[in-house]
């Protein structure tokens, strides 16, 4: 079965489910999209754990990864970390775990109730992944993002990623050197209901190691359509999604599937909420 037929089916799955998730709150869905960040950062008391698993259909090398999110002393900062699991599927020593990332995020302008939101991120890469084996940049670096976030109206939303990462000192198995990586991504978000959107996003990469005077140039650009869905139970909500990458230009052929969980609830530890964290739940995922 196709990816585009079997998101078509999911999608009438999901809306014949419709009245069971609507009774779960009254706010839209404000979560990460896929492979693109959206400029809401975490509400005071409320932390959200989200994981991420995409697969190669042509090669079977997949990544799992794990983030989790809390505020700091309010709305205006966010602190996080990432990690990740690697199968390149490419012989021994291909798996394990990847670089960490420690992230923090000022909400600049705007929050969840804004038309307009930016939340730059600024992360240390550490080399936790083997590099020797493509698991990881071999050497500490830094990554900075950039999200914006604009409603356009009532039924759709865009968010727009430009950021990048440099590793000094980076050992990779196509070379040793300088690794500088420029990354842009656009969605657009479909608000098809408040607890179920259809998502489309765009994201193109490209990889520069400069070692012993040559340069070596990777690129890749993904189109992917996708779904998610928001349950809340109690102060619980569950956020699941399904997305099918399709490599075009330099990634022509390289298709794949994308699935994504998030789980969000208020925490004691994480600040007192704004308001009551029931209340707030269906404001979901200030990722």
């Amino acid at each position: 079965m196709s990816g585009n037929r079997l998101l078509a089916l999911l999608a009438v799955a999901v809306s014949a489910f419709f009245p069971a998730i609507a009774a779960a709150g009254d706010g839209p869905i404000q979560d990460n999209s896929f492979l693109v960040e959206e400029a809401y950062n975490q509400e005071p008391g409320v932390i959200q754990h989200i994981s991420t698993f995409s697969r190669s259909r042509e090669s079977g090398a997949w990544v799992y990864s794990f983030t989790e999110e809390w505020p700091v002393r309010g709305q205006t900062h966010q602190a996080s970390v990432t990690f990740g699991l690697v199968d390149l599927h490419a012989g021994p020593g291909t798996r394990g775990l990847g670089d960490v990332l420690l992230n923090y995020r000022w909400q600049a302008v705007g929050n969840g109730e804004t038309p307009v939101a930016f939340a730059p991120r600024l992360s240390a890469v550490l080399p936790t992944g083997d590099a020797l084996h493509g698991l990881g940049n071999g050497g500490t670096g830094a990554e900075i993002n950039l999200p914006l976030s604009v409603v356009l109206s009532d039924h759709f939303v865009s968010h727009t990623n430009l950021g990048g990462r440099l590793v000094p000192s980076a050992r990779t198995p196509s070379g040793n050197g300088n690794l500088a990586s420029f990354m842009i991504g656009q969605s657009v978000v479909w608000l098809a209901h408040h607890n179920f959107n259809f998502m489309l996003e765009a994201a193109y990469s490209s990889t520069d190691i400069a070692a012993h005077g040559v340069n070596l140039r990777t690129e890749a650009l993904t189109v992917n359509p996708g779904l998610r869905a928001a349950l809340d139970i109690g102060g619980l909500q569950i956020v699941p999604g399904i997305a099918f990458p399709i490599g075009v230009g330099p990634s022509r052929g390289d298709n794949g599937l994308f699935l994504y969980l998030s789980f969000e609830h208020a925490f004691r530890l994480a600040g007192p909420p704004e308001v009551d964290a029931s209340a707030k739940s269906s404001d979901a995922g200030r990722g």
